[in-house]
């Protein structure tokens, strides 16, 4: 799972977890204005509440992450969403760790700030079928993408955890393929009814 729980990640790995995480946030919340809380505040939760159903896949479990979704719809505030959502997770349920929730916000959130960058504006000014295409790819992406991440803060904080986080790596390409069809799904129905929720739409 994209959560960590304490007692996994090395101190030098947690710390630069925690550094990324507030330098993100920061980013975030300097560009976070009143019009966007609602609708940041109402990602959180989709965010919470889909974190917790969890497949089994093997040794492991997964669960959708909608970072890429959400980074199309509100940019670098995916972050923002991203922690509210782990924080509550982690407080009403034991979902992650303090000590890792640095690292488990980066691992998630990042490749949603990242597909923001690079296709929030092609997105906006697609069709309905191509958007739902491009959000698909970046859907994909973004899971594999937090899925070596997890597997690359396993891996430097122990070489024990090496076997480990190639059997995580592979549990995530199931979850890449739903995430695409969800996230396409849901870009492709945006663009047709409501094309202004998207990030780099023209107001």
């Amino acid at each position: 799972m994209a959560h960590i729980p304490d007692g996994v990640l090395s101190l030098p790995v947690a710390a630069a977890g925690w550094a990324g995480a507030v330098a993100m946030a920061g980013v975030a919340l300097r560009r976070l204005e009143e019009e966007r809380i609602p609708e940041t505040a109402i990602l959180a939760a989709v965010f919470f509440t889909v974190s917790l159903v969890a497949v089994p896949v093997g040794p492991s479990s997964v669960h959708l992450l909608l970072s890429a979704l959400m980074g199309l719809m509100i940019g670098p505030l995916v972050t923002v969403a991203v922690m509210v959502g782990l924080a509550l997770q982690l407080l009403l349920f034991g979902f992650g760790g303090l000590t890792s929730f640095g690292v488990n916000t980066v691992n998630i959130a990042l490749p949603g700030v990242v597909a923001a960058l690079v296709l929030a504006g092609p997105v906006a000014r697609a069709a309905p079928g191509r958007a739902a295409l491009l959000a698909g790819i970046a859907g994909a992406v973004s899971v594999l993408a937090t899925g070596g991440g997890v597997a690359l803060a396993l891996a430097l904080s122990s070489g024990d955890y090496v076997p480990s986080a190639r059997v995580v790596v592979v549990t995530y390409l199931p979850l890449a393929a739903a995430e695409a069809l969800v996230t396409g799904f849901a870009i492709g129905f945006l663009k047709r009814v409501k094309p202004d929720a998207l990030m780099g739409a023209t107001p």
